[in-house]
């Protein structure tokens, strides 16, 4: 029983980024499976080469990684991105047709370019493709703006709908997004809900990791921390105006944790306004996320405040919870049930700086009750979101597919 899954992003647990099919990856094999990926050989959150090295350790544990070209980044703007998803998607092509036999072939969305590749080879391979949707594209494109065209946006749709079809099972991460591909007409038996979650071993609750706190200077300090992507969706602006809120309170300083296209332009922003109680810390690989995390006394999650975003389920929250750190979670829809269910944050208005920065007082004022509130999400997400639970899952539905 053999996998290829093509991923420009996949990441492995020593670059910055979601690790999420890496950890799915490695349940497969354990039940006897092979497991192939075709990913870019640059990083897509720092634009550098990855070093090949990181990749043939992995390799030893069975999941097989093969870089194929694509171009480092020698820019941040769209034109560069789309350059660099086409070119990927071509070279993916060839590189997956030198894998040797396969039984189902994975594609993966975003970006969308990619999944053109996985069927094309499912197709020539006449092997079963097995979409994955972890963002509801074109919708979140259209919500935020970022694709107005009506032509465009119809033409997009029509690729959405033509994707749906041509998959022989589809995967999301989602509750939401399985009601919504199955009122675009989909099987409901043809969707399969794989949660994002959270391996539960990586973080321990009572570690405080005290040199990363002398190392971004915040000894004696409540710190609240971003981790993930700084782009367009994140809504960084709603986290930098809370700490302009907070400028004079010298005991609270935010970490912003991550990289995207849009940091250059905030941390000017948070130097034009004189925010000396915000550090940008840059991306850190996942290895390090824990430390990260366990040097923080609560986490920030925040997106814009547009309809679609309420379907979605983030992955930075599960790992906050699962660090046993209360989430300030500026976030509505099925996310925010996770949560309140645990009982495990704070929830806030997106957009709305200032509960976020009233509820960051509230934590900072009251340990005990942020202590709990830590615990009490750990133990919801190792009962409901466990990698384990989600990686037996992941084997039996390739087996079910490739069989």
């Amino acid at each position: 029983m053999h996998t290829l899954l093509i991923h420009q992003a996949f990441c492995i647990p020593g670059e910055p980024g979601g690790t999420r099919h890496f950890e799915l990856a490695k349940h497969a094999i354990a039940d006897g499976q092979r497991f192939t990926v075709i990913a870019s050989r640059v990083s897509y959150l720092t634009g550098k080469v990855v070093d090949p090295k990181a990749d043939a350790e992995w390799t030893k544990q069975g999941v097989t990684v093969t870089r194929t070209y694509s171009p480092e980044r020698v820019s941040r703007g769209l034109a560069w991105r789309v350059w660099s998803f086409l070119v990927f998607t071509a070279s993916s092509l060839w590189g997956a047709l030198r894998v040797g036999r396969v039984d189902v072939v994975m594609g993966t969305t975003p970006p969308i370019f990619q999944t053109v590749s996985s069927w094309l080879v499912a197709r020539l391979r006449r092997a079963p493709f097995l979409l994955e949707v972890r963002d509801l594209w074109p919708e979140f494109a259209v919500d935020m703006g970022l694709l107005r065209n009506r032509a465009m946006i119809a033409l997009a749709r029509w690729f959405e709908r033509w994707l749906y079809k041509r998959a022989d099972h589809i995967l999301v991460n989602s509750p939401a997004y399985r009601d919504y591909i199955i009122t675009k007409g989909v099987p409901a038996e043809k969707v399969t809900l794989i949660p994002n979650g959270v391996d539960i071993d990586m973080f321990d609750p009572a570690a405080t990791c005290p040199e990363l706190r002398a190392k971004w200077a915040a000894e004696g300090r409540f710190v609240v921390t971003y981790a993930g992507a700084i782009g367009m969706a994140n809504d960084i602006p709603t986290i930098l105006r809370a700490a302009r809120r907070l400028k004079d309170r010298r005991e609270i300083v935010f970490w912003i944790v991550g990289d995207g296209a849009e940091r250059p332009k905030f941390e000017a922003l948070a130097r034009e306004w004189g925010l000396e109680n915000v550090r940008f810390t840059g991306p850190q690989p996942k290895s390090v996320m824990k430390d990260v995390l366990a040097a923080s006394d609560a986490c920030v999650a925040t997106l814009r405040n547009i309809p679609m975003f309420r379907t979605t389920y983030p992955n930075k929250v599960f790992d906050y919870m699962a660090a046993g750190r209360p989430v300030l979670l500026a976030i509505d829809g099925v996310i925010r049930e996770v949560v309140e269910a645990a009982g495990g944050g704070l929830f806030v208005p997106p957009g709305d700086d200032e509960k976020l920065a009233n509820g960051v007082l509230q934590l900072a004022a009251d340990p005990d009750r942020s202590r709990r509130m830590g615990l009490a999400g750990r133990e919801y997400v190792a009962c409901h979101f466990s990698r384990e639970q989600h990686g037996r899952a992941f084997a039996k539905l390739l087996r079910s597919l490739g069989g």
